[in-house]
């Protein structure tokens, strides 16, 4: 589905993150260090951006 726009337990706005996040983490950068980077520094900002699973593609092949 798509990335959540606010991390739902501090509020903070992480939406924007997830592309740059995605991009680095595939062309082999470590998850933390990008994270780092990216100044998503609280732990539940950082369990949103980790954990998401991007599965709209799968989504879209189906017929309702």
């Amino acid at each position: 589905m798509m990335v959540p726009v606010r991390c739902f337990s501090c509020g903070k706005v992480i939406g924007n993150d997830y592309e740059k996040f995605k991009e680095r983490t595939q062309k082999g950068e470590s998850a933390e260090k990008v994270l780092d980077d990216l100044g998503v520094k609280r732990y539940c900002c950082r369990r949103m951006v980790f954990s998401h699973v991007d599965f709209m593609d799968t989504l879209l092949n189906y017929k309702t």
